[in-house]
């Protein structure tokens, strides 16, 4: 069984704390609000990651990450999304 470790609000901060709740991760999703690019830089240090826009993020961001993604993880697929309006 994998480990997967979900973040979401950095808002260009990464705290120490977030990262030692992270370590031992397999998967990290990051569910937006990034914030800046060097977060997730820093989280691909622990385990592979799978990141969304938040409505803090940037055009550019807009550009690279998707609004949602699906990952299949060891069969089981969890959704992250970080716009309220796709579950309204």
């Amino acid at each position: 069984m994998r480990l997967v470790g979900l973040i979401s609000d950095t808002h260009g901060l990464l705290r120490a704390e977030a990262l030692a709740a992270l370590a031992g991760s397999d998967h990290i999703i990051h569910a937006g609000d990034i914030g800046d690019e060097s977060i997730l830089d820093e989280l691909r240090k622990i385990a592979p990651v799978t990141a969304v826009y938040g409505n803090v993020d940037s055009t550019i961001m807009l550009r690279i990450w998707p609004e949602t993604e699906i990952v299949e993880l060891d069969g089981f697929a969890p959704t992250s999304c970080a716009t309220w309006r796709d579950w309204i």
